[in-house]
């Protein structure tokens, strides 16, 4: 019977993990896509908005994390660019934007970026 070294184990924790930040990612943008649709003021729009904040407010607290393995320069530029993303979904949901195409933009980048 083979087994994986610790490394090995590792390497693909690290590997499933990135795979389901890209999902998640995926799934919060195609929300987003739907609320552009339907509109600054269905429920669409309220969903995934929702999703965002809850979706960057743990990443948020996760970066900030002294466990977090990243570099710390990366991390602070992360940390910033969700505090903009939950920033501008508040913006669209109290109704000062309706500029959802920059929050799916933004996302999709960080989602590409997930290898």
């Amino acid at each position: 019977m083979y087994q994986m070294s610790y490394a090995e184990t590792l390497a693909d924790s690290s590997q499933d993990r990135r795979a389901q930040e890209k999902e998640v990612f995926t799934l919060a943008i195609l929300q987003l896509r739907a609320a552009k649709e339907a509109g600054v003021n269905s429920d669409e729009a309220v969903k995934a908005l929702t999703i965002i904040r809850r979706l960057w407010g743990f990443l948020i607290e996760d970066l900030g994390s002294a466990d977090n393995a990243l570099p710390e320069k990366l991390r602070a530029e992360l940390i910033s660019i969700g505090i903009w993303c939950v920033g501008h979904a508040d913006k669209i949901r109290s109704g000062e934007s309706e500029d959802f195409d920059s929050l799916i933009e933004i996302n999709e980048h960080i989602r590409d970026g997930l290898n």
